[in-house]
């Protein structure tokens, strides 16, 4: 190592007998994709002022962070380009957040913990787990280690499977109801939890949500530290029973996605499924009761004892109801199933599980 860093470690240890800096983190060249130096004699410079100009600075930070410092850094366009993707899918997640808890207030919406539908609990323990990862990691500047947990969070643990399984809830329960509110609880203290590790290194998406999101125009989320979660008594229980619920969903979803390309469904939910599966994987299904349909999101599910796990999944022959886009047999004339009638202007459904 050369440069200012050890020309003032060396004159600050003669002098005062202590190193001039509390912590120093020293990073390789940055190469090309041939591996060669960039250096402008040889062209093959990309200056960080265009990429800002063109792409944007948040690319270039995400860029950074996402590298490992410890060896040499590899730029390139198509290299920019997989971070943009990648920057898309973690604001187009922040997008969803924020618009599914605009009218959300914590103070007259919030849920109590242990009241809220199990996979809310779930989904904060997980955002807790992730919370505590990334805390650690920031904490020995394992910052490639941050970017890589926190697009796998918000692309497959939330945009893959919880916001997509939850949608239904959000979208067809009432409004006040107890099963939303318990949705918008979890999602606004993910939320929290998100934009505050995001902000070292996102930190202009950060302070955009931020904004909108507590709309208090003398706040900045770089006021605050990490959010305090609510931990869920039952979340370690929580975290093994719904990683093996996900790993049950997978045959499901690949036979849906070949009779969609088979031209047999339209979506998901113009299937039926049963998942017949041994006796502890058995157990873990049928205790969804009726609402295993809302994990698979098909609009029937049943579980069934057998020897060895498989899914048979077939098109729902009943009518799609209009709002909820289910396929039931007691869809009426008006086009509505018996559930999204008691939502709109019954007592509404209870929801315990999904």
């Amino acid at each position: 190592h050369r440069g200012w860093f050890h020309s003032s470690l060396l004159v600050s240890c003669m002098l005062d007998g202590v190193p001039p800096y509390k912590g120093l983190l020293t990073h390789g060249f940055v190469i090309d994709l041939e591996g060669r130096k960039m250096s402008k004699s040889k062209g093959n410079v990309m200056a960080p002022q265009e990429i800002s100009s063109t792409l944007g600075a948040e690319i270039l930070r995400l860029w950074v962070a996402a590298s490992d410092f410890s060896g040499e850094l590899t730029i390139s366009s198509e290299i920019l380009k997989r971070v943009v993707e990648s920057y898309r899918r973690v604001r187009n997640t922040l997008r969803f957040l924020l618009a599914n808890t605009s009218d959300f207030d914590p103070r007259r919406h919030g849920q109590p913990i242990q009241q809220l539908v199990e996979i809310d609990r779930y989904a904060l323990a997980m955002a807790a787990a992730m919370q505590e990862q990334v805390s650690s990691d920031y904490a020995r500047y394992q910052f490639h280690l941050v970017a890589q947990k926190l697009q796998a969070f918000c692309s497959e643990d939330l945009g893959a499977f919880y916001l997509d399984v939850l949608k239904d809830r959000l979208y067809t329960c009432a409004a006040d109801s107890a099963a939303r509110r318990s949705a918008q609880t979890a999602l606004w203290h993910i939320t929290h939890s998100l934009v505050r590790l995001m902000a070292p290194i996102l930190s202009f998406t950060a302070e955009e949500l931020w904004q909108q999101f507590v709309r208090k125009h003398d706040d900045s989320v770089f006021f605050h530290t990490w959010h305090e979660l609510p931990r869920p008594a039952d979340g370690p229980g929580l975290l093994a029973k719904w990683a093996r619920l996900r790993e049950l969903r997978n045959p499901v979803r690949k036979q849906i996605e070949d009779l969609r390309a088979e031209g047999k469904v339209g979506s998901s939910l113009q299937a039926e499924v049963e998942l017949k599966a041994p006796a502890a994987d058995y157990e873990l299904l049928a205790s969804l009761e009726n609402e295993l349909k809302f994990l698979m999101m098909t609009s029937a599910a049943r579980a069934a004892r057998a020897d060895q796990l498989a899914a048979d999944v077939s098109p729902s022959a009943h009518s799609k109801c209009e709002r909820c886009w289910h396929y039931l047999a007691d869809v009426n004339d008006e086009g509505l199933c018996g559930r999204c009638q008691s939502n709109l202007k019954g007592p509404g459904e209870t929801r315990r599980y999904v």
